[in-house]
Protein backbone atom coordinates (compact mmCIF):
# COMPACT_ATOMS: atom_id res chain seq x y z
CA UNK A 1 0.00 0.00 0.00
CA UNK A 2 1.60 3.45 -1.01
CA UNK A 3 1.99 5.91 1.95
CA UNK A 4 2.06 8.81 -0.83
CA UNK A 5 -1.19 10.32 -2.42
CA UNK A 6 -1.60 10.06 -6.61
CA UNK A 7 -1.75 14.21 -6.61
CA UNK A 8 1.30 14.65 -4.21
CA UNK A 9 3.09 11.93 -6.75
CA UNK A 10 2.40 14.40 -9.65
CA UNK A 11 3.43 17.26 -8.09
CA UNK A 12 6.43 16.18 -7.20
CA UNK A 13 6.86 14.90 -11.02
CA UNK A 14 5.57 17.69 -12.71
CA UNK A 15 8.71 20.60 -11.65
CA UNK A 16 10.66 20.98 -14.21
CA UNK A 17 14.34 19.36 -13.85
CA UNK A 18 16.17 22.67 -14.07
CA UNK A 19 13.99 24.02 -10.97
CA UNK A 20 15.01 21.45 -8.68
CA UNK A 21 18.47 22.37 -7.71
CA UNK A 22 16.86 25.61 -5.71
CA UNK A 23 13.54 24.35 -5.41
CA UNK A 24 12.01 26.07 -2.12
CA UNK A 25 10.29 22.69 -1.14
CA UNK A 26 13.43 20.63 -1.21
CA UNK A 27 13.65 18.34 1.99
CA UNK A 28 17.37 17.30 1.08
CA UNK A 29 20.00 18.92 -0.70
CA UNK A 30 20.08 18.49 -4.43
CA UNK A 31 23.14 18.88 -7.25
CA UNK A 32 22.08 18.60 -11.06
CA UNK A 33 25.27 17.80 -13.41
CA UNK A 34 25.18 17.49 -17.00
CA UNK A 35 25.95 13.55 -17.69
CA UNK A 36 28.17 10.53 -16.83
CA UNK A 37 30.98 11.96 -17.32
CA UNK A 38 30.63 15.79 -15.08
CA UNK A 39 29.45 13.33 -12.59
CA UNK A 40 32.01 10.60 -12.66
CA UNK A 41 34.78 13.62 -12.49
CA UNK A 42 32.61 15.24 -9.39
CA UNK A 43 33.02 11.55 -7.56
CA UNK A 44 36.57 11.44 -7.89
CA UNK A 45 37.51 14.56 -7.67
CA UNK A 46 35.83 15.24 -4.11
CA UNK A 47 37.18 11.76 -2.69
CA UNK A 48 40.46 12.06 -3.04
CA UNK A 49 40.35 15.59 -1.81
CA UNK A 50 39.09 13.82 1.23
CA UNK A 51 41.75 11.21 1.62
CA UNK A 52 44.69 13.99 0.41
CA UNK A 53 43.61 15.71 3.25
CA UNK A 54 43.47 12.80 6.06
CA UNK A 55 46.73 11.70 4.64
CA UNK A 56 47.81 15.20 5.32
CA UNK A 57 47.02 14.77 8.98
CA UNK A 58 48.16 10.76 9.09
CA UNK A 59 44.31 9.72 9.70
CA UNK A 60 42.33 6.89 7.72
CA UNK A 61 40.04 7.85 5.59
CA UNK A 62 37.08 5.57 5.91
CA UNK A 63 34.52 5.16 3.62
CA UNK A 64 31.34 3.10 2.70
CA UNK A 65 31.66 2.29 -0.93
CA UNK A 66 29.38 1.23 -3.43
CA UNK A 67 29.94 -1.12 -6.89
CA UNK A 68 29.08 1.68 -9.11
CA UNK A 69 27.96 4.08 -11.13
CA UNK A 70 30.65 2.93 -13.38
CA UNK A 71 31.77 6.60 -14.25
CA UNK A 72 33.72 7.27 -11.60
CA UNK A 73 36.24 4.66 -11.58
CA UNK A 74 38.31 5.58 -14.43
CA UNK A 75 38.63 9.54 -13.30
CA UNK A 76 39.38 8.19 -9.53
CA UNK A 77 42.47 5.48 -10.76
CA UNK A 78 43.69 8.04 -12.91
CA UNK A 79 43.96 10.63 -10.10
CA UNK A 80 45.79 8.39 -7.93
CA UNK A 81 48.19 7.40 -10.29
CA UNK A 82 48.87 11.47 -12.13
CA UNK A 83 48.70 12.85 -8.46
CA UNK A 84 50.81 9.96 -6.60
CA UNK A 85 47.75 9.75 -4.23
CA UNK A 86 48.80 6.74 -1.55
CA UNK A 87 45.18 5.12 -1.01
CA UNK A 88 47.55 3.09 2.07
CA UNK A 89 45.58 4.44 4.83
CA UNK A 90 42.06 4.40 3.00
CA UNK A 91 39.92 1.57 4.42
CA UNK A 92 37.30 0.80 1.70
CA UNK A 93 33.52 -1.06 3.23
CA UNK A 94 31.90 -2.60 0.52
CA UNK A 95 28.22 -1.76 0.79
CA UNK A 96 26.48 -4.96 -0.61
CA UNK A 97 26.67 -7.86 -2.93
CA UNK A 98 24.78 -10.27 -4.66
CA UNK A 99 23.58 -13.50 -3.98
CA UNK A 100 22.34 -16.93 -5.44
CA UNK A 101 19.57 -18.39 -4.68
CA UNK A 102 20.80 -20.34 -1.86
CA UNK A 103 22.60 -17.69 -0.31
CA UNK A 104 26.14 -17.94 -1.93
CA UNK A 105 28.47 -15.46 -3.76
CA UNK A 106 27.88 -15.47 -7.41
CA UNK A 107 30.39 -17.20 -9.84
CA UNK A 108 33.59 -14.84 -10.46
CA UNK A 109 32.50 -13.82 -13.52
CA UNK A 110 28.91 -13.08 -13.01
CA UNK A 111 28.22 -9.30 -13.89
CA UNK A 112 27.24 -9.08 -10.63
CA UNK A 113 29.85 -10.34 -8.76
CA UNK A 114 30.47 -6.85 -7.32
CA UNK A 115 33.80 -7.68 -5.89
CA UNK A 116 35.01 -8.34 -9.07
CA UNK A 117 33.49 -5.79 -10.69
CA UNK A 118 35.48 -3.54 -8.05
CA UNK A 119 38.91 -5.44 -8.03
CA UNK A 120 38.71 -5.11 -11.79
CA UNK A 121 38.07 -1.54 -11.78
CA UNK A 122 38.44 0.10 -8.60
CA UNK A 123 41.47 -1.71 -7.28
CA UNK A 124 43.47 -3.00 -10.10
CA UNK A 125 44.24 0.16 -12.31
CA UNK A 126 46.10 2.14 -9.50
CA UNK A 127 49.62 1.15 -9.22
CA UNK A 128 50.81 -0.96 -6.64
CA UNK A 129 52.78 1.53 -4.56
CA UNK A 130 49.15 3.38 -4.54
CA UNK A 131 46.61 0.51 -3.58
CA UNK A 132 44.33 0.45 -1.12
CA UNK A 133 46.34 -2.85 0.79
CA UNK A 134 44.49 -6.11 0.65
CA UNK A 135 44.15 -5.76 4.14
CA UNK A 136 41.86 -2.75 3.74
CA UNK A 137 39.77 -4.21 1.91
CA UNK A 138 36.10 -5.31 3.32
CA UNK A 139 34.30 -7.41 1.79
CA UNK A 140 30.73 -8.11 2.90
CA UNK A 141 29.96 -12.02 2.48
CA UNK A 142 26.96 -14.10 4.60
CA UNK A 143 29.55 -15.14 6.92
CA UNK A 144 31.52 -12.27 8.27
CA UNK A 145 28.33 -10.17 8.98
CA UNK A 146 29.52 -10.03 12.63
CA UNK A 147 32.83 -9.14 11.96
CA UNK A 148 32.17 -5.97 9.68
CA UNK A 149 29.64 -4.67 11.84
CA UNK A 150 32.34 -4.41 14.73
CA UNK A 151 34.96 -3.25 11.94
CA UNK A 152 32.05 -0.47 11.10
CA UNK A 153 31.63 0.97 14.48
CA UNK A 154 35.40 0.81 16.11
CA UNK A 155 35.64 4.32 14.41
CA UNK A 156 33.85 6.65 12.75
CA UNK A 157 33.06 6.77 8.89
CA UNK A 158 34.17 9.73 6.95
CA UNK A 159 31.60 8.96 3.92
CA UNK A 160 29.35 6.80 2.17
CA UNK A 161 29.09 6.82 -1.14
CA UNK A 162 25.89 5.39 -3.07
CA UNK A 163 23.04 5.11 -5.83
CA UNK A 164 19.51 4.35 -5.42
CA UNK A 165 17.31 2.02 -7.05
CA UNK A 166 14.53 1.75 -8.40
CA UNK A 167 12.22 2.28 -4.67
CA UNK A 168 14.50 4.60 -3.81
CA UNK A 169 17.02 1.76 -2.39
CA UNK A 170 20.12 2.63 -0.53
CA UNK A 171 22.47 0.02 -0.96
CA UNK A 172 20.26 -3.17 -0.96
CA UNK A 173 18.11 -1.90 1.65
CA UNK A 174 14.76 -2.23 -0.13
CA UNK A 175 11.44 -1.27 0.46
CA UNK A 176 9.68 -4.08 2.16
CA UNK A 177 7.21 -6.08 0.42
CA UNK A 178 6.35 -9.10 2.15
CA UNK A 179 2.45 -9.12 2.82
CA UNK A 180 2.93 -10.49 6.62
CA UNK A 181 5.98 -8.36 7.81
CA UNK A 182 5.92 -4.18 7.27
CA UNK A 183 8.48 -2.12 8.82
CA UNK A 184 7.77 1.61 9.83
CA UNK A 185 10.39 4.49 8.65
CA UNK A 186 12.07 3.85 11.50
CA UNK A 187 12.83 0.36 11.72
CA UNK A 188 14.38 0.62 8.14
CA UNK A 189 16.29 3.47 9.54
CA UNK A 190 17.68 1.23 12.56
CA UNK A 191 18.27 -1.87 9.82
CA UNK A 192 21.87 -3.59 9.98
CA UNK A 193 23.62 -5.77 8.43
CA UNK A 194 21.48 -8.52 6.69
CA UNK A 195 20.82 -11.26 4.30
CA UNK A 196 17.22 -11.09 1.86
CA UNK A 197 15.89 -11.47 -0.57
CA UNK A 198 15.81 -9.53 -3.38
CA UNK A 199 12.33 -7.78 -4.39
CA UNK A 200 10.50 -8.96 -7.63
CA UNK A 201 10.40 -5.11 -8.83
CA UNK A 202 14.20 -5.21 -8.10
CA UNK A 203 14.56 -8.07 -10.03
CA UNK A 204 12.70 -7.38 -13.09
CA UNK A 205 14.36 -3.46 -13.80
CA UNK A 206 17.83 -5.09 -13.19
CA UNK A 207 16.15 -7.64 -15.58
CA UNK A 208 15.69 -5.20 -18.07
CA UNK A 209 18.66 -3.01 -17.66
CA UNK A 210 21.17 -6.10 -18.36
CA UNK A 211 19.75 -9.02 -19.39
CA UNK A 212 17.28 -8.31 -22.04
CA UNK A 213 14.35 -8.73 -19.14
CA UNK A 214 15.57 -12.42 -19.00
CA UNK A 215 15.16 -12.09 -15.06
CA UNK A 216 16.14 -15.57 -14.74
CA UNK A 217 19.72 -14.42 -14.79
CA UNK A 218 19.10 -11.92 -12.08
CA UNK A 219 20.91 -12.25 -8.44
CA UNK A 220 17.45 -13.34 -6.32
CA UNK A 221 19.53 -12.69 -3.03
CA UNK A 222 21.78 -10.06 -1.23
CA UNK A 223 23.38 -9.15 1.66
CA UNK A 224 23.93 -5.50 2.28
CA UNK A 225 24.62 -3.19 5.23
CA UNK A 226 21.84 -1.84 6.70
CA UNK A 227 20.62 1.82 6.53
CA UNK A 228 21.81 2.48 9.74
CA UNK A 229 25.65 1.91 8.72
CA UNK A 230 25.02 3.84 5.84
CA UNK A 231 23.49 6.86 7.68
CA UNK A 232 25.88 6.39 10.22
CA UNK A 233 29.04 8.44 8.20
CA UNK A 234 29.27 11.94 8.39
CA UNK A 235 28.94 12.94 4.68
CA UNK A 236 26.15 10.80 2.64
CA UNK A 237 26.67 11.79 -1.19
CA UNK A 238 24.42 9.52 -3.64
CA UNK A 239 24.52 9.62 -7.09
CA UNK A 240 22.99 8.37 -10.05
CA UNK A 241 23.40 8.49 -14.35
CA UNK A 242 20.92 5.98 -15.02
CA UNK A 243 17.98 8.05 -16.34
CA UNK A 244 14.23 6.36 -16.34
CA UNK A 245 13.92 3.52 -13.22
CA UNK A 246 15.55 6.66 -10.97
CA UNK A 247 13.42 9.25 -11.44
CA UNK A 248 10.01 8.93 -9.50
CA UNK A 249 12.23 7.80 -6.87
CA UNK A 250 14.22 11.25 -6.90
CA UNK A 251 11.56 13.49 -6.84
CA UNK A 252 10.07 11.36 -3.48
CA UNK A 253 13.44 11.62 -1.75
CA UNK A 254 13.38 15.55 -2.50
CA UNK A 255 10.17 16.46 -1.70
CA UNK A 256 8.12 13.33 -0.48
CA UNK A 257 7.28 12.49 3.13
CA UNK A 258 9.72 10.19 4.96
CA UNK A 259 8.66 6.63 3.97
CA UNK A 260 9.67 3.19 3.87
CA UNK A 261 7.91 2.93 0.88
CA UNK A 262 11.20 5.03 -0.61
CA UNK A 263 14.15 4.25 1.89
CA UNK A 264 15.95 6.86 0.13
CA UNK A 265 13.55 9.73 1.87
CA UNK A 266 15.32 8.67 5.10
CA UNK A 267 18.16 10.83 3.71
CA UNK A 268 16.08 13.86 4.59
CA UNK A 269 17.12 13.30 8.27
CA UNK A 270 21.07 13.16 8.00
CA UNK A 271 22.83 16.30 8.61
CA UNK A 272 25.23 16.23 6.17
CA UNK A 273 23.70 14.20 2.64
CA UNK A 274 23.31 14.98 -0.89
CA UNK A 275 21.91 13.99 -3.81
CA UNK A 276 23.39 14.30 -7.32
CA UNK A 277 21.91 13.41 -10.52
CA UNK A 278 22.40 14.01 -14.24
CA UNK A 279 19.75 15.65 -16.32
CA UNK A 280 18.70 12.71 -17.79
CA UNK A 281 17.97 11.03 -14.35
CA UNK A 282 16.14 14.48 -12.94
CA UNK A 283 14.02 14.89 -16.17
CA UNK A 284 10.64 13.39 -15.46
CA UNK A 285 8.40 12.31 -18.68
CA UNK A 286 5.46 14.08 -16.31
CA UNK A 287 7.18 17.28 -15.92
CA UNK A 288 7.64 17.60 -20.04
CA UNK A 289 4.09 16.69 -20.54
CA UNK A 290 1.70 19.07 -18.89
CA UNK A 291 -1.04 17.57 -21.19
CA UNK A 292 -1.24 14.60 -19.70
CA UNK A 293 -4.25 13.44 -17.65
CA UNK A 294 -3.40 11.63 -15.43
CA UNK A 295 -7.17 11.89 -13.45
CA UNK A 296 -5.35 13.03 -10.24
Amino acid sequence: MSHIMQKNLYNYCKIPYNELENHPDLKVRFRLVKDSEEMGKIMAEELIALIKENNSMAWQTRAIIPCGPSCWYKPFTDLVNSEKVSLNNFVVFHMDECLDWQGRPLPKNHPYNFRNEMENRFYDPVDPEYRVPESNRIWILPQNIDAIKEKIYSAPIDLTYGGWGQDGHIAYNQARRHPFSHITAEELKNSSIRIQENNIDTIITLAQRSFGTAYQFVPPMSVTLGVKECLSARKVRVFSDTGAWKQTALRVALFGPITPEYPITLLQEHPDALITATVDTARHPISVHPEWDLGV
